[in-house]
């Protein structure tokens, strides 16, 4: 694996001649770059966030902007999905970047053309980025796994093969949207106050603050990949909302694990930030607490220790119809980092394909609730709710778990002194009342 690549793109002196890209706290400055489908006048296409605006692919190639292997890469964009682009991998993807990045730069000789390829992203419907044919999620935060073990066996709150492997199940991958997309509160099967089942809208719907990798060129059947090469098949990032029926979870779980209660929605951002762009942000693997067992070999790899975790801080805010019509900010009620995952995304591609499954290109892998050792580290109800019974919000309303018409938001900032910080965009779904049940 080595040291992620960092280059010229990652300058922080580097400016664009897109005003919005250099306003503080943009999440699309141009040492970002990210990936995304937009949607203007019923046309989907492959286009490219810089500050506020899109920059449109297919009209750059129109234009002359892109060239040899970099409008090759291009051309892989201008469909209705990145997995075409994603298939050439990270290679692939870094040479568009680093031409995009002098495209946008200040002084650049090609900004008259390419201001003509510019999209407001506020006029520009964005898509769900890939084509996702498998979601794994993963369960790699020991503060989240402990909490709610605790309820099992407070002495032993970790599953014994938690501190050997990463844990996981397979999810749904047809039920996996694009933020903006509202969640219908769904019906499910669970235990009634008298013990008894029943079956209704769910009562217990919960929210879980995720981050996922997006697969590029990875495995073939039978052939795994050991956690040296693990990175290099991951092409991005993005930010992962597990919706969960608690209530559902319960009564399901056991022997087999989550089904419905997991199956209902997953809601990820729209954009896809790229491996290279993450590469300054690159930052020591979770330090083993003391008592714990060193990993098998097959799941160890120096570089992956010393640079496969990210510096990246993860929040959670929630918005009620209440606070809506008053005109109130959303209330952050969590603020977590992915430095507290006791596995790096490489440690898990390893151990996901050690028994030779074969990922393929555009397949999501989650990683589990994302939750720190602190209380505003909680990053889902449950744990809330486990500890505290509920929560309040800061106009007084009490949450146990969500209610109809509050909207979830997660957001993510990689920060580093010395760097330009970047951001993924919004997470964001709204909880819609049950729909009717069909009588016929």
């Amino acid at each position: 694996m080595g040291i992620p690549l960092v280059d010229s793109t990652h300058d922080p002196a580097l400016r664009s001649w897109v005003a919005s890209a250099n306003a503080p706290g943009t999440d699309f400055p141009i040492q970002n770059l990210p990936f995304g489908i937009l949607r203007t006048g019923g046309h989907a296409r492959g286009g490219v966030a810089i500050g506020d605006e899109i920059l449109d692919l297919p009209a750059a190639l129109a234009a002359g902007l892109l060239a040899g292997d970099v409008a090759r890469a291009a051309e892989a964009a201008t469909g209705e999905a990145l997995n075409p682009l994603l298939a050439l991998g990270r290679p692939g993807l870094r040479v568009l970047r680093q031409r995009l990045s002098a495209i946008l730069a200040e002084g650049s000789e090609d900004r008259a053309k390419a201001a003509r390829c510019l999209v407001p992203m506020a006029e520009a419907e964005l898509l769900l980025p890939m084509q996702v044919g498998n979601f794994t999620d993963f369960m790699a935060s020991r503060y989240h796994t402990g909490r709610l073990g605790r309820r099992r066996d407070p002495q032993n709150p970790l599953p014994p093969s938690f501190l050997h492997l990463p844990i996981a199940y397979h999810s749904r991958a047809t039920t996996v949207r694009v933020s903006g997309e509202p969640v219908a509160r769904p019906h499910g099967q669970s235990a009634g106050p008298d013990g008894a089942p029943r079956f209704g809208p769910v009562q217990s719907l919960d929210f879980e603050l995720e981050f996922g990798a997006v697969m590029g060129p990875a495995n073939r059947l039978g052939e795994p990949i050991p956690v040296a090469r693990a990175a290099d098949s991951i092409v991005g990032y993005c930010l992962l909302n597990d919706w969960s029926a608690r209530d559902v979870q319960r009564f399901e779980m056991m022997p087999l694990g989550p089904f419905l209660s997991k199956s209902l929605s997953t809601t990820i951002s729209p954009w896809l930030v790229t491996a290279d762009a993450l590469a300054p942000f690159a930052a020591p693997a979770f330090a083993p607490l003391q008592g714990d067992p060193a990993p098998l070999p097959y799941l160890m790899d120096t570089d992956d220790q010393a640079t496969g975790g990210l510096d990246v801080t993860l929040r959670v805010a929630v918005t009620t119809p209440r606070m809506r019509a008053e005109g109130a900010a959303p209330a952050i009620i969590c603020t977590s980092s992915l430095r507290h995952l006791n596995w790096t995304f490489a440690q898990m591609v390893a151990h996901h394909t050690s028994n030779g499954c074969d990922l393929r290109i555009g397949d999501l892998l989650g990683s589990g609730t994302v939750s720190g050792p602190e209380p505003d580290g909680r990053a889902c109800l449950a744990e809330v709710v486990m500890e505290d019974g509920g929560f309040t919000l800061p106009n007084g309303e009490k949450r146990v778990f969500l209610e109809d018409g509050d909207e979830v938001t997660f957001t993510g900032r990689a920060e580093r002194p010395g760097r330009v910080p970047i951001g993924f965009g919004r997470c964001a779904a709204r909880i819609l009342p049950a729909r009717p049940w069909p009588t016929a």
